[in-house]
């Protein structure tokens, strides 16, 4: 779960991390308390919204007193916002944060992610603030600091003071930087973070250190652990609706761009039937995996799901029977073509455990479907193709 930048600070400054001071704001009304609540003078107006690179977007602005501050957030408020992240649709911006301008010295990058390949939480600094850490990685590697952390131990005070000492802090601000360091990774752990971004973190030109952006996700999965701390934090509306819906019912979906619906089970064979769909020379319109304890209702909910979504031209549904059986999944088909009128071809690849119940279910069921039981994954993928164009 993804939060806004004045959420994600208002957090780090009850965990003891320094930012500047910020007033968010939901209508132009509220600029002029804003702007006055921090002295009036160089403020920078920020849009919210849940992607990256709002700066080069035209979302963030820096402005000199209150008239000027009127003028760039009414003209940020309500735009259709575009960066790397939105892609070409945008974002409509719903929210500001108004900040106080600060003298930067120094910007700096700070970030802590899990490695999956050595299962534990990894630090990643640079020098190089205010750059996306990919491109810091492909034009300059040798500028990423990165500390791995024993999750049983958690960061050490060594291991924070050296991460100082390696971005180049000195006197002072190496105490600042390695008490800052620590607690965001007391934050990450204890907020059930997948991943805290600090970019930049600055110092200033009367030596603070201070967190000048902040990107904060949450892991779902412990979502049961601050189930009332997120649920307020959590911002609908930045969310895609379909996406919303299929969490309703624990189905694991998300939305992509092209025109073949796709409905698996196992994340694994979900990735690989999204892969053959593509290389087959079509683009795959969703990923979703229905998972070990589908039932009828949900596999039902599913394929509506799937049909709710305009640019599905066709659908693959591929099964491979082991906890899911292929006619729990087959009954659930059928359920949804009475939620739903299906107009788009539909292919059903079943495998495994009650594969052939399952066919028997379809094929009385006189739902229109083309069906692949001995073929492979790539037969699947052809048949789906040819029935798209």
């Amino acid at each position: 779960m993804k939060i806004h930048e004045y959420q994600a600070k208002a957090l780090l400054k009850e965990a003891g991390v320094q930012v500047p001071r910020g007033v968010p704001i939901f209508d132009l009304d509220q600029v002029e308390g804003a702007v006055s609540e921090l002295g009036a003078g160089t403020v920078v107006v920020k849009a919210q919204i849940h992607a990256g690179g709002r700066g080069k977007g035209g979302g963030v602005k820096v402005v000199n007193g209150l008239d000027e501050a009127k003028k760039i957030a009414g003209e940020i408020l309500g735009m259709q916002l575009i960066t790397h992240q939105t892609g070409p649709e945008g974002k409509e911006v719903k929210r500001l944060l108004i900040e106080e301008g600060m003298d930067i010295k120094k910007e700096y990058y700070f970030g802590i992610v899990v490695d999956r390949a050595r299962e534990c939480p990894v630090i990643m600094a640079s020098t190089e603030g205010g750059m996306e850490i990919e491109q810091v990685a492909e034009e300059t590697p040798e500028k990423i600091i990165k500390e791995f952390i024993d999750p049983a131990l958690g960061l050490r005070p060594f291991q924070a003071m050296k991460i100082a000492y390696g971005l180049g802090f000195e006197g002072k601000a190496v105490r600042q930087a390695t008490a800052m360091f620590m607690n965001l990774y007391k934050f990450f752990e204890g907020q059930d973070c997948s991943m805290v971004e600090i970019n930049p973190l600055i110092e200033t030109g009367d030596g603070r250190v201070l967190a000048l952006d902040a990107k904060v996700d949450f892991d779902d999965n412990a979502f049961y652990r601050h189930k009332n701390v997120w649920t307020e934090l959590r911002d609908l509306e930045e969310e895609e609706p379909l996406e919303i819906e299929a969490s309703k019912y624990g189905l694991s979906y998300i939305k992509l761009d092209g025109n073949v619906g796709c409905m698996v089970n196992g994340a694994g064979l979900a990735m690989a039937t999204l892969d053959i769909i593509k290389l087959s020379g079509v683009e795959p319109a969703n990923f979703l995996d229905v998972g070990g304890s589908a039932n009828t209702e949900s596999v039902a909910q599913a394929f509506r799901i799937i049909f709710s979504d305009p640019n599905v031209k066709a659908v693959l549904v591929n099964i491979f029977g082991g906890i899911v059986r292929c006619d729990r999944i087959v009954n659930g088909l059928i359920e949804a073509t009475k939620m739903v009128d299906v107009k788009v071809p539909l292919v059903v690849r079943l495998k495994g455990a009650n594969a052939k119940e399952g066919l028997k279910i379809l094929e009385e069921s006189g739902i229109d479907a083309t069906v692949t039981a001995r073929g492979g994954l790539t037969d699947a993928a052809v048949k789906v193709v040819a029935a798209f164009k």
